[in-house]
Formats: C-alpha cells, structure tokens, sequence
C-alpha cells in the first residue's frame, strides 16, 4: 500500500491539472503564433512559467486505484499487476483466469 500522503498529492495534482487547463492552453496557443512581436511572446511565457508546477500535465503519474502504486500500471484496468494478480486468482475479473499448463 503507498504512502497515504503520495496518493493525497496525486490527487491534488489532478485538481490543479484540471483548474489551469484552459488558461494554460490559451496561452500555449497565444504562444505558438509567430506572428506576434518577440516582446509580446516573451510576456505571455512568462505568464505561462507563473502558473503553479503542478497545473502542468506532465508531472501527473499513473497510481493504481486500489493499492496507490506508482509502478507496474496497466492503463487499461487502471490497477498494478500485483492487485490485477489477486483479483484474477480470486476469479474476481470476468474472462480472467491464471495459467497453468
């Protein structure tokens, strides 16, 4: 089981990531166009750099919504392999069944 305090702060991130996305966005787009004078684009990244690290999409990790574990995520089922294991022995995910041969 991961620290209770790690999937608190994943959670916290997702929030930020889902507060800021528009207005990161816009920027992101007001940035893109070249046409803008370098002064203008040099404010608007600036603006885009005030903006909370966490707001970004990229520093959101993949946790298991079980157990909180950071590694060994499968997107589809959205689990580590660990409880993914558990749960097919148990016979708990349809059309799942442990091999033996």
């Amino acid at each position: 089981m991961a620290k209770k305090s790690m999937v608190e702060r994943e959670l916290k991130r997702q929030r930020l990531v889902a507060k800021y996305a528009a207005r990161r966005a816009a920027l992101k787009d007001q940035l893109k166009d070249t046409e803008l004078p370098l002064g203008d684009r040099v404010r608007l990244s600036m603006k885009l750099a005030k903006l909370p690290r966490n707001s970004s999409p990229t520093r959101l990790h993949n946790r298991c919504q079980l157990t909180g574990r950071p590694k060994a995520y499968y997107r589809k089922l959205k689990m580590s392999r660990i409880k993914l294991r558990d749960l097919a022995s148990n016979g708990q995910i349809p059309g799942m069944v442990k091999s033996s041969w």
